[in-house]
């Protein structure tokens, strides 16, 4: 059993007790998150699409951590010039692991 949901602009492919990192969601540790967003849902043997969203289909998760990634450097250079520019990222993300899948 399997569903894609989206989240933060992007989309993912879950299932069941999947620990995954997406883009900043509010809360706190521990606390629950239900995604309506589903747009594909499938339990093994028959698959329903969404159009755009299957209709009463959640799944809930829960959060495991709030942190930051890895740092990311963006660096500019022009030859022959002596432009040279970097700067540092660090992205916010959020870690969750998926409860369970309803329709």
């Amino acid at each position: 059993m399997y569903a894609v949901i989206r989240t933060g602009g992007k989309q993912y492919k879950v299932h069941e007790d999947q620990i995954l990192k997406v883009e900043k969601l509010e809360g706190t540790e521990g606390s629950q998150i239900e995604f309506d967003d589903v747009l594909m849902y499938s339990d093994g043997e028959t698959i329903t699409l969404g159009n755009p969203k299957v209709e009463n289909a959640s799944v809930k998760a829960h959060i495991m951590d709030q942190a930051k990634g890895k740092k990311t450097l963006v660096f500019k250079y022009k030859r022959r010039k002596g432009f040279r520019r970097m700067k540092g990222h660090k992205q916010f993300y959020t870690e969750i692991k998926i409860d369970s899948i309803a329709v």
